[in-house]
């Protein structure tokens, strides 16, 4: 099965690359936007958060939150202590950081595979900054409409989380008698730095790859202009979210599409969290997590949209 599979992979990269010298100025073009996304966009959403998360997962900044916030996550969701870590950083640096989070965990030894598996479920948070002003205000030019996406997006997240508690068995780990270690300053900020980085250029890489196959798919099978803003929201969430902003329809869908196509990430993300969890972790759960998240943030997201607008 393995050898077939190796083929399939071989053929359609051959296919893709034939395509590529068949079209190497609309190739050229997609590669130079694609950059200018990343840079203009993600970057400085992105950096940041994922510098910050990094640096508190080091300094064990949960061993500062209050203990009845802390248990009262863990109740919730039914996860341990080192859940609640995970989440909570997830929440706060956004995708593709839930998948490294939980590999790091697990490689700590703080998490079992079955629980990392789990989390995967409800562990999709886009980074805040990310919603509120590339979205919200860059390509809606509404803030209120980027509280509206966090919002339901965070919420659909809980929905599952909740729905869904009864199948985990929590870790019996200890965090701080497993990360008790003393690092300064400057070596945790520049290892933060520097994970940061790698994690952008990988980002980077995966952007470019989807929005090329987006750009051959939309121009080889002719696309109006609706499809080809499904077919980019699927491969690349970034690309389908700018394209959405610009076609011709109501806010209130452009609200609704543009929370389902950041709660199911595009097969970029899908790429990046599953290179990041590794041969061990199971990706599975991730996409099932997903397709929850994109029909129950799309309906919430429309009901507040009726609601308020």
């Amino acid at each position: 099965m393995k050898k077939y599979a190796n083929l399939i992979i071989v053929i359609m990269s051959f296919i893709i690359l034939i395509l590529i010298f068949l079209n190497k100025s609309l190739v050229s073009n997609t590669i130079i936007l694609s950059f200018y996304i990343w840079f203009n966009t993600l970057v400085p959403s992105m950096f940041p958060m994922f510098v910050l998360s990094d640096i508190l997962i080091n300094y064990h900044f949960i061993d500062y939150i209050p203990k009845y916030i802390k248990m009262f996550i863990a109740k919730i969701f039914n996860i341990s202590e080192s859940g609640v870590l995970v989440l909570l950083l997830s929440l706060i640096s956004g995708f593709p950081s839930n998948g490294i989070n939980i590999k790091s965990a697990y490689d700590m030894h703080l998490l079992s595979k079955e629980e990392c598996e789990h989390l995967l479920l409800f562990n999709h948070f886009a980074n805040p900054l990310l919603v509120l002003q590339t979205i919200g205000i860059f390509y809606l030019n509404n803030n209120n409409y980027g509280i509206i996406i966090l919002i339901s997006h965070i919420l659909s997240n809980i929905i599952i989380g909740i729905l869904f508690r009864k199948r985990n068995y929590p870790t019996n780990t200890n965090y701080i008698a497993n990360n008790k270690k003393s690092q300064s300053f400057g070596y945790v900020l520049s290892s933060s730095i520097k994970k940061s980085i790698n994690t952008l250029l990988m980002i980077s890489g995966t952007v470019t790859l989807f929005l090329i196959l987006s750009t051959l798919i939309s121009n080889i099978f002719n696309l109006n202009v609706y499809l080809d803003v499904l077919a980019k929201g699927i491969l690349e969430m970034t690309m389908g979210l700018s394209s959405l902003s610009s076609i011709p329809i109501n806010d209130i869908y452009k609200v609704v599409l543009s929370t389902m196509f950041i709660s199911f990430g595009g097969l970029s993300i899908h790429l990046q969290v599953m290179t990041s969890l590794g041969e061990d972790i199971r990706y599975k759960n991730y996409f099932k997590g997903r397709i929850y998240q994109t029909l129950i943030s799309g309906i919430i997201s429309y009901i507040v949209m009726l609601i308020i607008f």
